[in-house]
């Protein structure tokens, strides 16, 4: 994980068009240790939207990465087993797989890893331990020839499972946004104050941290907010959350947080690791405000909003899976 310290990289408004101007990829990388097959997705796709991963039954991945909305649930906190809210807003699994590291705080290195840490979560989703997982799974015919056709005979397990969800993760990228067509050429693609807001974030230095396709940084954390404002605080409580120290444990490492991508961030309101901004116009006047010390006038919130919706891509159509049945048992 790379941390940077800095405010913000700012870069000449030419230099840092031309690192902006990438189109986000069609296809995502896989690693080597598991390549991305129809069936391994199909598989991963049935354990994603499976509520039965959940100690009550009633909480899958997809109740708080809807991928029928912006891959969010819209809400400030998630809501887990037995109506537990959490702390922290539900980041967008679209477009997840350009991340460098995944969480808020950044403690999983990968989507596999990212996987499994809900499922045993407390108030997520709610099972003791994965053995628990892996012995519901063995009980469902459905799921044993599944794991039989992608991993070989007798191979439900953590690894296999993350794996397989981790997969179907990868397929899901929204590409062909405006802005996409607009850096490929078309140049109607966008309007005249997208491109307008497109300029005056880059003036403004925010693509020094949310740089690349994904506009997601490379991998960076950041602090935020980097400017301390008594009247914000109050309103939003924005520092409380110690981010990636509550990882490290290291004071230095206080309210730092993993840049999140600005890909249909139109979509994905409330705003934040906490979720307390509701709009995104404000999420912008205190991005400007609490980590470049500017104040920005309404017209320039207006054109920089507007081109954050230029960001909103074409997403893959999802059609539910058919979840295997219990056949005459429960698991109770």
């Amino acid at each position: 994980m790379f941390k940077t310290k800095c405010l913000v990289t700012v870069l000449a408004l030419t230099g840092s068009m031309s690192v902006m101007a990438q189109a986000l990829p069609t296809k995502a990388p896989a690693p080597a240790d598991n390549p991305t097959t129809k069936e391994k997705v199909e598989l991963g796709k049935m354990l994603y939207h499976d509520p039965r991963l959940s100690s009550s039954g009633t909480v899958s991945c997809a109740s708080c990465h809807n991928t029928m909305l912006g891959g969010d649930d819209n809400r400030g906190g998630s809501v887990g087993v037995g109506g537990q809210v959490g702390g922290r807003s539900a980041p967008t699994v679209w477009n997840a797989a350009f991340n460098k590291v995944q969480f808020w705080d950044g403690r999983a290195a990968s989507l596999e890893e990212q996987a499994a840490g809900p499922v045993t979560n407390p108030i997520e989703m709610g099972m003791k331990s994965w053995d628990d997982v892996v012995a519901r799974l063995e009980k469902i015919d459905g799921y044993q020839k599944a794991f039989s056709k992608v991993f070989g005979k007798d191979s439900i397990s953590k690894d296999n499972a993350t794996k397989a969800i981790a997969a179907y993760e990868r397929t899901l990228i929204t590409p062909n946004s405006p802005y996409d067509k607009y850096v490929k050429g078309k140049k109607s693609a966008m309007t005249a104050q997208q491109v307008r807001g497109m300029k005056k974030a880059v003036e403004l230095g925010c693509t020094g941290c949310h740089s690349g396709p994904a506009f997601n940084g490379a991998g960076t954390f950041q602090k935020f907010p980097t400017i301390k404002n008594g009247y914000f605080e109050a309103q939003y409580d924005l520092s409380d959350d110690k981010g990636l120290a509550e990882v490290t444990g290291k004071e230095d490492d206080e309210n730092y947080w993993k840049v999140p991508t600005l890909r249909n961030i139109a979509l994905t309101a409330p705003y934040f690791h906490n979720g307390k901004v509701k709009t995104l116009d404000r999420a912008v006047q205190l991005m400007a405000k609490l980590q470049l010390g500017v104040d920005l006038e309404d017209n320039d919130i207006e054109d920089i909003v507007a081109f954050l919706h230029a960001l909103t891509g074409e997403f893959p159509k999802q059609e539910m899976p058919k979840l295997p049945g219990l056949d005459d048992k429960t698991f109770n």
